[in-house]
């Protein structure tokens, strides 16, 4: 199976459901509030701006290899995973203090824009993040309904929105990891790696595959194989996207690049640089991960070099193939349709050859 491509095609199918649903929602809302009206409108924009739609992908295909047959329904149902994912990143954007999402303005600061050209002695940044905080409960709200309204049995629903929860909860586990390693300025790499799990393996991989096998009537067994895909397989992504966030380019990320190395996050790669690199370099790579907002293109160009020279780049680069191997070999011996199979393990060739 090309991926690619395939990714591409259920891309243009999602989004066009995920248009339907927003456009019918704002249709109702229109007849209460103005203003909230047009936020859903913003929001409409902000998600149609970019994403592969990975997670619904896998949630469709979870579906499949559970050997579901209404697949338009699960189609539609799939925008449900693509709302909660907006929701989680409308607050994610407010925590990173970022101002850029897929090229396009986050939620919170095109609020605070709102806030200066409607209320100009008014406290602007505190309006955008109130009210891109209501804004993502709302959407993640329509998530929920999504699968509340789906038209699958009863008991699947009930299963399907219980690992919902359990999905977001697992997430939030891993936000709070994350602001606390940032904060700490220093993990273990046992204690990062656990964020990746919590934070984007049970959340971007795993959580969608078993939304997807619940509302099929697929067997706890199948649920628990896709955890021995899904886990290593989400690690090794976290682990490119960092890599992405320092080496990439903005027109990949959608956002300025550095912005990690701005908020000082410490990754997998920046903990391993500081594990290896001399004592001067370590110095340098803390001051650098201090700078914020102050932060240059010459820090950044050295940061990398530190990351290169020391060998942290290339050590990240070859743990991320070692995990993504191990989920490979977890899914070939389970038993699923042929074309989930070839989805599952086309994604995890695919991710094996990401450009960074």
């Amino acid at each position: 199976m090309d991926v690619q491509a395939e990714l591409l095609h259920f891309k243009t199918r999602v989004d066009r459901e995920i248009a339907i649903f927003l456009d019918r929602v704002i249709e109702e809302t229109a007849k209460h509030d103005r203003f909230m009206t047009e936020a859903l409108r913003y929001v409409k924009t902000l998600v149609l701006s970019g994403g592969k739609r990975l997670r619904a992908a896998f949630m469709y295909y979870g579906y499949v290899a559970a050997g579901g047959e209404d697949r338009e329904r699960m189609l539609r149902a799939t925008v449900s995973i693509e709302l909660v994912h907006i929701f989680l990143l409308i607050h994610d954007d407010i925590i990173d203090r970022d101002e850029k999402r897929h090229g396009v303005t986050t939620a919170h600061a095109h609020f605070q824009s709102v806030a200066r050209a409607i209320f100009p002695h008014a406290d602007a940044a505190h309006f955008g993040n109130s009210m891109a905080i209501i804004v993502g409960d709302m959407v993640g709200a329509l998530g929920n309904q999504i699968i509340f309204e789906s038209g699958f049995p009863p008991d699947r629903i009930l299963k399907a929105l219980a690992k919902l929860q359990n999905i977001i909860s697992f997430t939030v586990l891993g936000e709070a990891q994350d602001i606390l390693i940032e904060y700490a300025g220093k993990a273990t790499e046992s204690e990062i790696l656990s964020m990746y799990e919590h934070k984007t393996a049970r959340y971007t991989i795993d959580g969608p595959l078993q939304l997807g096998a619940i509302l099929a009537g697929g067997s706890p067994e199948l649920a628990e194989a896709f955890g021995r895909y899904a886990v290593p397989l989400g690690i090794a992504f976290q682990i490119q996207d960092d890599i992405l966030g320092v080496f990439g380019s903005e027109e990949k990320l959608g956002k300025p690049v550095g912005s990690d190395i701005e908020e000082g996050k410490i990754s997998l790669l920046v903990s391993r640089a500081l594990g290896r690199a001399s004592k001067g370099e370590q110095k340098e790579l803390l001051g650098i991960l201090k700078k914020g907002s102050a932060l240059s293109q010459a820090d950044i160009r050295r940061f990398r070099e530190i990351l290169t020279v020391s060998g942290s780049l290339e050590s990240a680069q070859e743990t991320a193939r070692t995990y993504i191997e191990s989920g490979k070999q977890a899914i070939l011996p389970i038993e699923c349709s042929t074309e989930a199979k070839a989805f599952l393990v086309g994604i995890a060739d695919y991710m094996m050859n990401r450009e960074y």
